[in-house]
């Protein structure tokens, strides 16, 4: 069965999409730490983030800096914080989160409860 990840680029499943090439999906996190923050996935299925062919890695790395500087001007942010936990959905995937004190990405904090107005703005002025 496809993840979820693999489902969102499918089209099976609505995201708010920030980015796309042929190879990678960005669009943000539902259940967000800051607003901005934002998923990178391979739109091919990998389960760990290591397990990505080496120059698959790279360009991911290249695409999700992109968006990062995007973030960063968008939101005002000191630092956009890149990390790869890959335990909740099975599918390689990083997580860039606008933070301004290492406490913004506190993965067990309360997460924001946006309107889907509002996700839909933070997606347009991600573009």
């Amino acid at each position: 069965m496809a993840s979820i990840f693999s489902r969102i680029v499918a089209g099976e499943i609505p995201s708010y999409r920030v980015a796309e090439n042929d190879k990678f999906y960005a669009f943000l996190d539902i259940a967000p730490l800051a607003k901005g923050h934002t998923l990178v996935i391979p739109k091919r299925e990998v389960d760990y983030f290591y397990d990505l062919e080496d120059d698959e890695l790279s360009e991911m790395i290249v695409f999700a800096k992109s968006i990062a500087k995007k973030i960063k001007a968008t939101t005002g942010c000191k630092k956009v914080a890149t990390v790869v936990l890959g335990l909740e959905v099975a599918h390689a995937h990083i997580h860039l989160v606008p933070m301004n004190t290492e406490k913004d990405v506190d993965f067990s904090k309360e997460k924001l409860s946006l309107t889907p107005e509002e996700f839909a703005e933070i997606a347009a002025s991600l573009q």
